[in-house]
């Protein structure tokens, strides 16, 4: 009998903290240091931030790094 192994998938909150700013994409991005499209791509979950970055998302937003990225485990 084979075990199954959970997948894990990074999610992030990212969208609501830069709506409740009232930010763009194109203006987190400069903060950060990144271009528009890796704002679009980590929103949309089409690709998980280096540590750093996302380091540096949650200190420009002064936010625990969990508050905005989270690990959620998926049976396949």
């Amino acid at each position: 009998m084979s075990k199954s192994i959970p997948q894990l998938k990074i999610v992030n909150r990212l969208h609501v903290f830069r709506a409740e700013r009232r930010m763009t994409q194109e203006q987190l991005a400069k903060e950060v240091g990144v271009t528009r499209a890796t704002i679009v791509a980590i929103e949309g979950g089409n690709y998980n931030p280096s540590l750093e970055l996302a380091f540096r998302i949650a200190r420009y937003f002064r936010a625990d790094i969990n508050a905005i990225f989270s690990i959620e485990e998926e049976m396949k």
